[in-house]
């Protein structure tokens, strides 16, 4: 079983301003709107559950955030080297969010849209290419990801429908027990 990227992770973590290799570096996993076995909930922020390799390099990279916003909520460890941190929403993008989990990525306003690049730079065996970033492909409601969707599920998309799976608290709350039986199986 593989940990899929939530959509947490995909529309709400990237507005947090911090860059993927950062993340990357410190063992991201993803990102979810609340944890189901911490006793604090948050209202309008996200939990970022990391499991970093190195814990003084994840030091580093946590005060430095604490420096950079005041969107740092809490920080707190699991067992087995997990860590999540806590990060309050944007509030002027309050109504995306809520957009987003609603399921209606292509009416979120267009200022929410300009946090995500057009265009990211992919490496695939050695070699670099630009390619639509997958929330402009989403936001847009692109041919490219229309036709894959109706190819795979052999379906007719209307002109409404949104090009991406509906947000599911289940799958976007964080459950640390889940989390690790998957992370046993790598």
């Amino acid at each position: 079983m593989e940990l899929r990227k939530t959509v947490t992770t995909i529309f709400m973590v990237p507005t947090l301003g911090i860059g993927k290799n950062l993340l990357k570096n410190n063992g991201f996993l993803n990102g979810y709107i609340k944890d189901a076995g911490h006793e604090e909930q948050y209202e309008d922020a996200i939990c970022l559950l990391f499991q970093p390799k190195n814990i003084n390099q994840f030091r580093e990279f946590l005060d430095s955030e604490y420096e950079r916003t005041i969107r740092v909520i809490e920080d707190y460890d699991y067992k087995d080297g997990f860590v999540v941190v806590v990060y309050q929403l944007d509030p002027d993008f309050k109504a995306d969010f809520t957009l987003i989990k609603e399921g209606k990525y292509s009416r979120t306003s267009k200022a929410f849209q300009n946090l995500f690049p057009r265009v990211v730079k992919i490496v695939k065996d050695g070699l670099h290419r630009d390619e639509i970033s997958l929330q402009y492909r989403i936001f847009n409601r692109t041919e490219d990801l229309i036709d894959f969707w109706e190819e795979k599920f052999g379906v007719t998309f209307d002109s409404l429908q949104e090009v991406w799976s509906e947000f599911d608290e289940e799958n976007e709350t964080l459950n640390i027990e889940k989390i690790k039986e998957i992370a046993d199986t790598y």
